[in-house]
């Protein structure tokens, strides 16, 4: 399977190229890079998952959480609401997304909407395009909603009253590729034989963001790319990693994170007086591939999972772009896959095959609330919303390589059954 593949090869490339010299300046408007190593195996077991995507953790990294009992005088408990397979064969559910009511979750090329209250299936789309490859990661933008591919292309789609979902288009559009194709600077050197349009992925698309009318994708070709979602064309493409690009995250003021089988994080911003993004900062403390990234509602503070099996915690030192490493998150016993940030919580998915729900108290260190278990395989992909702000009740939806979805209820309290009202910081 692809996706378990490419987890193994992201760890595998990441400590191939430990000696590769570091570069600090952003290719901007344009597309030079090999083809990600992490695409070129495919008979990589799934047996070995758990063992080769769990290094040694952070010994450097000071540890920012206490026990429960000592700081947060909460009262949690949690239940599964509903569980299910999205195909009988337990293909691996590899993302998982929440837009409104409904949940989209993600096995193979398929993509299938559930009612988020009952659990109910309602549709399903690109059920009959296998050539894409696997869909791996999915945005919302207005109504169109946004799907990155195996083969290097983002679709566009639409839902209909007559024909369900429909796919408008798909990233690059044609119109975009008609206005740069006859011209040679638009083409970039992508393998020694072979050039593309710079506007073009090259290799399988891993993850998206949309904030501010802009679509961020990157890919195991190395690069970031940002669409206009007004027009849907492609405004930069950044040769932004030394190695596949595993995570996005942008925040409100539209700072852009990118995390890397190549163990680093890196941070561009637009200056005022420019349209292109520039290189502001390279985060490095992981010891290996850096699988998820996550940001708090402010954006001030940076969550970055990876498979040294720890979370680190990277706070603004002030007003600048810049990030700084405050401390470690500890306790999964294996590799972090997915994170999500929900109002003042921080959910964590793992190859151990548990989710963690952590909360940070008003010293500034963390404790993890409550460990959700019932996957039989590595936790994939996670989301989660706030039921109300007024009851403490968390609903939080985790996907596996068993092929499963679960539903969560997340309930805290104080001990006198009133809400936890700690401010969040």
């Amino acid at each position: 399977m692809r996706v378990i593949s490419w987890l193994f090869e992201s760890e595998n490339s990441s400590r191939r190229r430990r000696r590769t010299p570091k570069s600090t300046t952003p290719h901007l408007d344009t597309a030079d890079s090999a083809t990600s190593s992490s695409s070129l195996s495919e008979a990589t077991g799934s047996t070995s998952l758990h063992s080769s995507l769990s290094l040694q953790t952070l010994p450097s990294v000071p540890s920012l959480q206490k026990i429960p009992s000592e700081t947060l005088a909460v009262t949690v408990s949690h239940s599964v609401t509903s569980s299910f397979k999205l195909r009988e064969r337990s293909l691996p559910v590899t993302c998982l997304a929440v837009n409104g009511g409904y949940i989209f979750a993600v096995s193979g090329h398929e993509v299938s909407i559930y009612d988020r209250a009952m659990c109910a299936h309602l549709d399903t789309f690109n059920g009959q395009d296998t050539l894409s490859g696997s869909v791996k990661s999915v945005g919302f933008y207005g109504e169109k909603i946004f799907t990155a591919h195996q083969d290097g292309k983002i679709g566009v789609w639409k839902l209909t009253a007559k024909n369900g979902y429909k796919q408008l288009t798909t990233l690059p559009t044609l119109n975009d590729r008609l206005r740069r194709f006859a011209l040679p600077k638009n083409y970039v050197q992508v393998r020694r034989h072979r050039k593309r349009l710079w506007i073009e992925h090259a290799d399988a698309v891993t993850a998206l963001a949309v904030n501010n009318g802009f679509i961020y994708s990157v890919s195991w070709d190395k690069t970031l790319k940002i669409w206009r979602a007004s027009d849907l064309r492609c405004q930069e493409s950044i040769k932004a990693h030394d190695d596949a690009v595993n995570a996005v995250a942008v925040s409100t003021n539209g700072t852009v994170y990118t995390g890397s089988a190549d163990r680093r994080i890196r941070v561009w911003a637009r200056p005022v007086d420019s349209k292109r993004h520039k290189l502001v900062a390279t985060l490095e403390k992981h010891k290996s591939a850096v699988n998820a990234l996550a940001l708090n509602e402010d954006g001030s503070v940076l969550f970055s999972g990876s498979c040294d099996r720890s979370i680190l915690v990277w706070e603004r030192e002030d007003s600048s772009n810049y990030m700084a490493v405050s401390g470690a998150l500890r306790g999964h016993d294996k590799a972090i896959l997915s994170l999500f940030n929900v109002s003042d919580l921080l959910l964590s998915g793992s190859a151990d095959r548990t989710v963690r729900i952590w909360r940070r108290g008003t010293d500034g260190c963390y404790s993890c609330l409550e460990v959700l278990s019932g996957h039989t395989k590595p936790v994939k992909s996670l989301a989660a919303v706030n039921d109300s702000e007024t009851d403490g009740v968390v609903s939080i939806v985790s996907g596996s390589l068993d092929g499963e979805v679960k539903c969560w209820k997340v309930n805290i309290t104080k001990p006198d059954n009133s809400i936890y009202t700690d401010p969040i910081l």
